[in-house]
């Protein structure tokens, strides 16, 4: 079935039933996201648990909440971590709420998780970045930087990445052993 319109915005995304498939908002048009796979499914929960045993108070963890980058564009990290004083009954996240976006890179969704999601995030002010490669795993970290690109917009810079443990100091002190957030 092709969309006969390609000028959605956020509001519409409200309107889906509850039982419709996993949605992205990309530039006006609505994409359905495949289901992950065990092995990305896997890291995704084995890295909230590590963050939700270690996170300060003001921050919580989330998995697969849709954040909404623009009018028109919303995406929804692998997990995240956004403010706690979001409501909990929220099913939906401001830019300005989330301090980190994770993304897991699975074959399919290589170009989008390595090019275009971190260009979104950025521009939209999402302060941390993290890109995880899988088999062998492997974690990137990145934090938005000084560095604009031509349209003007801020981007990201690599602090940290690694296969067998990433050590970072923001958003909070984080020393993070590779191998508990493998399969």
């Amino acid at each position: 079935m092709r969309q006969q319109r390609a000028d959605y915005t956020l509001e519409d995304l409200l309107t889906l039933p509850d039982d419709a498939p996993r949605v992205e908002l990309v530039d006006g048009v609505i994409q359905v996201t495949p289901s992950p796979t065990l092995g990305h499914q896997d890291i995704s929960f084995l890295l909230r648990l590590w963050l939700h045993s270690r996170v300060p108070g003001h921050l919580r963890v989330a998995q697969a909440m849709g954040v909404g980058l623009s009018f028109n564009t919303s995406r929804q990290p692998d997990v995240l971590l956004c403010h706690s004083e979001v409501k909990s009954d929220r099913s939906r996240l401001r830019a300005e709420d989330v301090v980190l976006a994770v993304e897991i890179v699975s074959p399919g969704t290589r170009r989008i998780d390595r090019f275009a999601k971190p260009g979104e995030y950025a521009a939209a002010g999402i302060p941390f970045y993290w890109r995880i490669e899988q088999d062998p795993v492997h974690v990137y970290a990145y934090r938005i930087g000084d560095r604009v690109g031509p349209g003007g917009e801020r981007q990201y810079e690599l602090v940290a990445d690694g296969a067998d443990v990433i050590e970072l100091t923001e958003p909070f002190d984080i020393k993070l052993p590779i191998a508990e957030i493998t399969p």
